[in-house]
């Protein structure tokens, strides 16, 4: 059992380490946003007043995106304020809509256009992937993350765009400064 958890954190470590080796963020980044997740969902669990079962979080350098849906402007209000509780959060970006839960239709065809959005940029030329964190809530897809340059942007901009279904793109990306 104890072997098993060890493999599981090892294996986490080596994930976080190629990832920060194919982007240009750091480890310690990465390490930061998944310790922020989970500091996010704990808050978010141990808050039972309201359903936060179909609302998105996007952590991207200590920048939050919420999207999805929230069944009452206070169930939203409630969310923001726990947004501001959890470790590392340097930013929250609401864009959670106040409505009922998401279709299972509705919710098999964002997962779609996320799948088919996640496999051009990996294939892209021009966009380094793993720079990007990719949300799809009523087939607005959402982008946050950081660009290299702003040809690479416009490319990741018209990569969602041209996604079937895809009704429209919001970008919470910036560009990278560069340092010579």
């Amino acid at each position: 059992m104890m072997n098993s958890v060890l493999s599981r954190i090892a294996l986490l470590f080596a994930a976080l380490a190629m990832n920060a080796c194919a982007s240009s963020r750091s480890l310690d980044q990465s390490f930061s946003d998944l310790s922020g997740n989970a500091s996010l969902k704990s808050v978010l669990f141990a808050d039972r007043t309201h359903d936060y079962g179909d609302v998105d979080l996007t952590l991207y350098e200590g920048r939050l995106l919420l999207t999805g849906t929230m069944l009452s402007e206070e169930g939203r209000i409630k969310l923001i304020e726990n947004a501001w509780k959890a470790d590392g959060i340097k930013e929250v970006i609401d864009e959670v809509q106040i409505a009922e839960k998401t279709s299972f239709g509705q919710g098999f065809e964002d997962t779609r256009i996320d799948q088919v959005l996640r496999a051009r940029l990996i294939g892209d030329g021009v966009v380094t992937s793993s720079d990007y964190k990719i949300a799809v809530s009523g087939a607005v897809v959402y982008l946050l993350g950081a660009a290299r340059s702003q040809k690479e942007l416009d490319q990741a901009l018209q990569l969602a765009r041209s996604v079937a279904g895809v009704e429209k793109v919001v970008s919470y990306v910036s560009l990278r400064s560069v340092v010579q």
